[in-house]
Order: structure tokens, then C-alpha cells, then sequence
């Protein structure tokens, strides 16, 4: 799916801002076939030099480019320092680069809390790579390798004792190494010290654009999902559930609260009118009964307005129904399609502690 700069502009803004209506249409986009790269190091690695080199390289093979760089907060702005990475400045003009500094906000990690999103709308708008470049590593800063299909480490003659300090952290989570200024003194103690690791190691003077070639030959090499990619994600929230008498009131009063209606449909098999409320990375689900006979106007002459159910997402709902029902548990239906078109399946309460629980399939991304 092909999205203009503009277009693709405006969206990251809204994805990093959270905004309820860019997030439902993050929602709906379909996922793409980025080589999703992730770019990290300690501060001083010529992490920058090295992404606006590589994407160099990538441009000349045609190849569209997204690069992510998460910078420091500014504290009087709370913007990303660094802006729009003056060292990329050579790639402002081509269509087919597109770069986005976001601030990591005082979020620790070394990406920022919107990144995820931000790698999901890169991919969607149909780029051939999304490069994640963090703000500069310590030894609890690697969560790039979650989002990463391919994780990077860059490291720099003169670390020293430096490199046995970080071993715990980023080390352990390299797909590759690099060794940028490889021209300088040290270079050599650089490798010893990592070739241990047993992973490929490239050495790069990125300034010269020297090793480039090399280090794309072995991304390109590195099979997706071998080291840390796209891991199989914990069950996370997805929706609140919540039975109402009249949708038009409950909404009036969310909206109160500066939330806004994303999705509402009616679903046939479940005989109840839906609106989605995105609420930051879950959502109200506000439930309505469309017929007397409906579930929610059994639930709601029996127990009245509230808390109807909690709903998780999984990664493999298959997998987490062959589970349950080795385990026991009572299933309250098949997997079928739910409001949006996800697959679904409710869990009695009487095996889940007393809440209706309802798993729906992660969408691949």
C-alpha cells in the first residue's frame, strides 16, 4: 500500500501523539513485507553515519527506505533533540526515503513508547525497509530486538573494558556486529573480544562509506525471525467489554472524557450493536443489545449495566484453544469472526475466576 509523504507525515504524527483516530486507522491498514532493521550501540558508535550510509547503499538498489530515530526529549519542548538528523540531511529529497525522529519522552529503553506503532505504519505504507536506530544503549536498553527483525550492534574502537561492562545488555541481543571506524587504533582488541559471540561481525568506516556493501550483504543474509523478531507476543488487553441500555448515552458520556467513537457496527451472530473507543493501546468496547434475545439483554436484565466481559489478544488462538480445552476449560463457542472481522472465541466464567473472557487472534504484522 502506497501512502504519499504527506499523507505518511501526517500520520506518524498522529501515532506518536496517540491520537485515537490515527490509531483506528493504523488499525485497519494492511501489514507489508518490510525488512524490519534494528540499529543500536553505545552513544559515539556512529549509529547516524552508519543508517544514512546503508540507506545510501539501499537507494541504489532501488530499495524505499523508512528510518526511525529515536532521539533524547528536549527538556523545554520535550521534542526529540536531534531533530531530523542533520547527518541524513543528503536524504531529505528522495521520495523514497522517508525519516522520522521521534523524542523518547523520559520513556528508558532507548525507543520510544510509540515506536512499535510507528514500525507498524512504515511497513504498511508498503517501504522495503524500516530502520529502527535507538537513542544509545546501556545494559537495559534493548528493546529494539522486540521490534527488530534483524538486530544490529554497533561498536567503536577504544570501548575498552567498555565491552566486557555491556556484555549483559546489548550483546547478547546482536544478530551482527559492527565494528565502525575500523580505521582507528583498537579495532582489532574490538573483535577479539566479541568473536566469542559467535556472530558475523563487519567492520565499517561508515564516513567513507567503506564495509556498507558487506554489512547489507549480511542483513540480507540473516534469516527473519532467527534471532529476536517479531517473537510471539504475551497476551495483552485488547478491550473492555462493557453492556449499556442505550449506546447513544454511554457514548455522550465517554466523549465527555475526550474519547472518541473509532468503529461501530452490528453483529449479526451475536445479535448486539458495537462501538469501538480506542483508550491509548486497548479500547471500550460499548455493547447494545440489538434484539430481546440477544446476550446482552440477557446479561443486562440479570445483572444489569457493567463490566461484560475482558478481552485478551493472543498471538495463536488456535494453539490457546487447544490449550484450554486440554485444561478443561469451557469453551462458550468455536472461533469465528467478531466485530472488525477478528476471530474470537469466549471462555465461561466459570473457568476464568468469575469474568467472561473472550481471546481474539492477534492480526500479523
Amino acid at each position: 500500500m502506497n501512502i504519499s509523504q504527506r499523507e505518511l507525515a501526517r500520520l506518524a504524527t498522529g501515532v506518536e501523539n496517540r491520537d485515537p483516530r490515527t490509531l483506528a486507522q493504523l488499525d485497519a491498514l494492511p501489514s507489508g513485507r518490510a525488512r524490519i532493521i534494528g540499529i543500536t550501540g553505545p552513544p559515539g558508535a556512529g549509529k547516524s553515519t552508519l543508517v544514512g550510509a546503508l540507506t545510501a547503499a539501499l537507494r541504489t538498489q532501488g530499495k524505499t527506505v523508512a528510518v526511525i530515530a529515536v532521539d533524547p526529549s528536549s527538556r523545554r519542548t520535550g521534542g526529540a533533540i536531534l531533530g531530523d538528523r542533520i547527518r541524513m540531511q543528503e536524504h531529505y529529497g528522495d521520495p523514497g526515503v522517508f525519516i522520522r525522529s521521534m523524542a523518547t519522552r523520559g520513556i528508558t529503553g532507548g525507543l520510544a513508547r510509540a515506536t512499535a506503532d510507528m514500525v507498524r505504519l512504515m511497513d504498511a505504507s508498503g517501504r522495503d525497509y524500516v530502520i529502527v536506530e535507538t537513542v544509545g544503549v546501556g545494559q537495559d536498553e534493548v528493546e529494539v530486538a522486540g521490534l527488530a527483525q534483524v538486530t544490529v550492534v554497533v561498536l567503536v574502537p577504544g570501548l575498552g573494558d567498555d565491552v566486557q561492562a555491556i556484555k549483559a545488555g546489548i550483546m547478547e541481543i546482536a544478530d551482527i556486529f559492527v565494528i565502525n571506524k575500523a580505521d582507528q587504533p583498537g579495532a582489532e582488541r574490538v573483535e577479539r573480544e566479541i568473536r566469542e559471540e559467535h556472530k558475523p561481525i563487519v567492520r565499517t568506516v561508515a564516513t567513507e562509506g567503506k564495509g556498507i556493501m558487506d554489512l547489507l550483504s549480511a542483513i540480507e543474509a540473516a534469516p527473519v525471525g532467527a534471532g529476536h523478531a517479531r517473537p510471539a507476543s504475551e497476551p495483552k488487553i485488547d478491550h473492555l467489554g462493557i453492556a449499556v441500555p442505550r449506546l447513544e448515552e454511554a457514548i455522550s458520556f465517554y466523549q465527555t472524557l475526550g474519547l472518541v467513537v473509532a468503529h461501530r457496527e452490528t453483529v449479526a451472530a451475536e445479535r448486539v450493536h458495537v462501538a469501538m473507543l480506542p483508550t491509548g493501546d486497548s479500547r471500550i468496547e460499548l455493547l447494545e443489545p440489538a434484539s430481546p434475545d440477544s446476550p446482552i439483554s440477557k446479561f443486562l436484565e440479570k445483572r444489569g449495566p457493567g463490566l461484560h466481559h475482558v478481552a485478551l489478544k493472543v498471538p495463536d488462538l488456535a494453539a490457546a484453544v487447544e490449550r484450554l480445552r486440554a485444561s478443561g476449560a469451557r469453551l462458550l463457542n468455536e472461533p469465528r469472526a467478531g466485530a472488525g472481522g477478528h476471530l474470537y472465541v469466549f471462555v465461561h466464567p466459570s473457568s476464568t475466576g468469575g469474568v467472561l473472557l473472550e481471546l481474539i487472534q492477534e492480526s500479523e504484522r
